[in-house]
């Protein structure tokens, strides 16, 4: 079975390698050729379930069906999402473990409105320093980043290391009109709140409807939870 590198022994020349093998494929190889490259158990995804993330999880599924999802749950996600979460579980047979902030943590924010005084700190808590223990376990991390989402994910590559990890951006030169035909074809269900003009869904607080990103963090400078930063 392939090891694979850790972030932790990938230098730029390997990094530049990585990058030159995997730009000229496609997304559904990128995925299969990842499976080869690296030690399955070493791989982490995760998943917002979110907007269209049928898309990602059922290729995701088709080629590794023992994958585990890592869903952060906020404890501020609509119940919306929730549904949709269960829904896709079901469909696709997914393997979820959920990924959360110590209670006392979480309810720190409750009580705090942090989101409201501090919303990086909130996101911190509740979404980037969970996920930074789990990332401990892991070589290669799957995300479904897209150039067209924001301007700093305009400028990701497919490799990066990123916050000690390496990080795998496998859709990242995926157009939104390639992705929404693939869910089209496929038939698979578009999160709920799609068909209410929310594009792009995230915690109760910092989401209302728009195109894009619009509807995140409306009125603030910020535009990344910061798992991505």
């Amino acid at each position: 079975m392939p090891a694979g590198p850790s972030a932790a022994v990938v230098d730029e020349a390997q990094l530049l390698a990585l990058n030159e093998k995997y730009l000229p494929l496609g997304f559904e190889e990128r995925i299969r050729t990842l499976y080869q490259d690296f030690a399955p158990e070493k791989v982490l995804v995760t998943s917002s379930f979110a907007a269209t993330s049928a898309y990602f999880l059922h290729i995701i599924s088709r080629m590794r069906p023992q994958q585990v999802i890592h869903f952060i749950d906020t404890g501020y996600h609509f119940p919306e999402t929730l549904e949709y979460r269960r829904y896709l579980v079901e469909l696709f047979k997914l393997t979820v473990e959920d990924v959360r902030a110590e209670d006392w943590q979480h309810q720190f924010t409750v009580d705090d409105k942090t989101h409201e005084r501090d919303p990086d700190y909130c996101c911190a808590v509740n979404k980037i320093q969970p996920l930074e223990a789990v990332k401990l376990n892991f070589h290669v991390w799957v995300s479904s980043l897209m150039r067209w989402q924001t301007d700093h994910r305009a400028g990701l590559p497919v490799f990066e290391l990123r916050r000690g990890i390496l990080k795998f951006n496998p859709m990242i030169d995926v157009t939104r009109e390639e992705r929404d035909l693939y869910i089209r074809e496929h038939q698979l269900p578009f999160h709920p709140m799609v068909a209410r003009g929310y594009s792009s869904i995230g915690c109760t607080h910092c989401t209302v409807a728009g195109d894009g990103r619009t509807g995140r963090w409306v009125g603030k400078p910020k535009t990344e939870c910061g798992l991505h930063l």
